[in-house]
């Protein structure tokens, strides 16, 4: 169950998010909590767009700081706290990194791979069993999607509307 210290690292994920609109991408963040200290020992926003790199997604670069700061790819002591249900790339490198507990905020009906489009996280045979809670500010991190998306849909389309969020 989340309690304050997890609500203060998903509203630190959402912060990574929003930095994500400055280069144009989807606003998505991750940080990844050493669970001895509670300290962010990795932080990542999706950089796609930027880096032009289709695996710059915010859990990835969360993750690899995070193996950068412990000098190890096996993070048994991290948790990582997502604004999105992540999708089969990411839910893969959280067994792969063997993090014990995932807490993400809004479901994504497109690319789940927890619970909205498919079931990753159960799949028969997987050496490691990730701990997953869904929901925590969830409907922050839905509002801000849904503000990128009608914004980048007016600027596509011409048409009258909101401004694009970019650089906001």
């Amino acid at each position: 169950m989340a309690d304050a210290g997890d609500r203060r690292f998903m509203e630190r994920a959402l912060i990574e998010a929003r930095a994500a609109l400055a280069h144009g991408d989807v606003p998505i963040g991750a940080v990844a909590v050493d669970r001895a200290t509670g300290q962010i020992v990795g932080r990542g926003h999706n950089q796609r767009e930027l880096l032009q790199d289709p695996t710059a997604h915010a859990e990835m670069l969360a993750l690899t700081a995070a193996a950068a700061h412990f000098r190890s790819w096996r993070l048994v002591n991290v948790d990582l706290f997502v604004t999105l249900e992540p999708c089969p790339m990411c839910a893969g490198a959280c067994v792969l990194a063997r993090i014990p507990r995932l807490v993400y905020a809004a479901v994504d009906p497109k690319a789940g791979a927890h619970a909205s489009v498919m079931r990753l996280f159960e799949t028969p045979g997987l050496n490691h069993r990730v701990a997953v809670e869904a929901g925590l500010l969830a409907e922050q991190s839905a509002e801000l999607l849904r503000e990128f998306f009608e914004a980048l849909r007016a600027a596509k389309s011409g048409g009258e509307g909101r401004e694009p969020l970019l650089g906001a």
